[in-house]
């Protein structure tokens, strides 16, 4: 056989889009299975016209699930970003709306029992080493899709998926503010280097000398932004402890103004190299929580009150997210006690991937 297959689901999850594997139906050696990813998708080739990526990094995004063995969990979660351009697939931080697809997948694929009207999937992000617990519709103990709910950034109305996030402080660093201020200068600018549920560096949209409301495409088509993002980025991770991060996805980069419809923040999200369509749901709370900190490069843009828990709605290009936060403490002592938005996803497709057998036969 010239090629292999491998079952998979195609689903749309939240404002993005991939395939969702069985980690038993992939390769158990790390570097055997990032190939066969890398393959799947297409990658690298900027059409990615090879595989199933959809040639944008919101579609070029891959679950891989398993039965836990966590207390408390049911399933396992790794994410993984496959890049277009190159032969990199990153496992380091997780997609919280690629996460909104994982409880239907588990309900469907018998890992978890459905119970009617609704299922509690509880979840371990292998990635944050952090506990989810997704709310999937199952009437008569059956997953729907169907439902009003809205999200800007996907068409039409779904069946709500609540996820609440719990101990992502520290995802990636083991601390809300890794570098141990709420605030620093990088590179001539002011930035908050946080790690809740994704490590990011935030700064303000006026001190890169934009507004903070532009579309997606202008902000991609400036290059020179990204060149000043560049060594911001760098330096801040290695700041945060991550290291040298050229080749990783984190830290992300925010760029934060004042709310223009009647929200909590602004927020341009950027995944570092090209700006979200939407926002990351991980990033999200990131930004929501730097949004209620005192002392952060948010301060005087943010509209966040001091209360234990409260609403944050984060105005992105496509409209905006919200987060119900709750925290403790105030400043630099702030905890996060958890954190809890509405999804949807979608079963799109349901079948066989195929590889080439040079580059996996199938043996385990």
């Amino acid at each position: 056989m010239s090629q292999t297959p491998i079952p998979a689901v195609l689903m749309r999850g939240g404002t993005s889009k991939g395939p969702y594997f069985l980690a038993s139906d992939l390769p158990s050696d790390p570097a055997t299975r990032d190939a066969v990813l890398l393959s799947v998708m297409g990658s690298p080739d900027v059409r990615q016209i090879d595989g199933i990526g959809g040639a944008d990094p919101l579609t070029s995004k891959v679950a891989i699930v398993s039965r836990s063995k966590i207390e408390g969990a049911d399933v396992d979660y790794l994410f993984a970003q496959v890049n277009i351009d190159k032969p990199i697939v990153d496992t380091a931080p997780s997609c919280g709306n690629i996460l909104a697809g994982i409880g239907p997948f588990a309900i469907e694929k018998g890992m978890v029992q459905a119970r009617d009207p609704e299922t509690a999937v509880r979840i371990y992000n292998v990635n944050t080493q952090s506990m989810i617990e997704a709310l999937v519709q199952t009437p008569g103990g059956v997953v729907t899709y169907d439902g009003d709910t809205a999200i800007h950034g996907a068409p039409g109305t779904a069946a709500p998926i609540l996820l609440k996030f719990m101990n992502v402080a520290g995802s990636k660093t083991g601390a809300i503010l890794p570098t141990g201020k709420a605030k620093e200068i990088i590179e001539g600018v002011e930035v908050t280097c946080m790690d809740v549920a994704m490590p990011m560096v935030m700064m303000r949209a006026a001190d890169m000398g934009k507004t903070g409301y532009e579309t997606r495409e202008e902000l991609d088509a400036d290059a020179d932004l990204f060149k000043r993002f560049n060594p911001i980025r760098l330096e801040a991770g290695r700041r945060m402890g991550l290291g040298d991060v050229t080749d990783m996805v984190i830290p992300k980069i925010g760029l934060l103004a004042p709310p223009q419809g009647g929200g909590t923040i602004t927020s341009r999200y950027f995944m570092p190299h090209k700006c979200h369509a939407a926002h990351a749901v991980t990033g999200a709370m990131c930004v929501a929580t730097c949004a209620v900190m005192e002392g952060t490069v948010a301060e005087g843009l943010s509209k966040a009150k001091h209360k234990p828990v409260q609403t944050i709605v984060i105005e992105h290009p496509m409209g905006s997210i919200e987060v119900e936060l709750s925290v403790k403490g105030n400043g630099p002592n702030l905890e996060f006690v958890y954190g809890g938005t509405l999804r949807t996803a979608r079963r799109l497709f349901a079948g066989d991937v195929f590889v080439p057998a040079s580059v996996w036969d199938g043996s385990k």
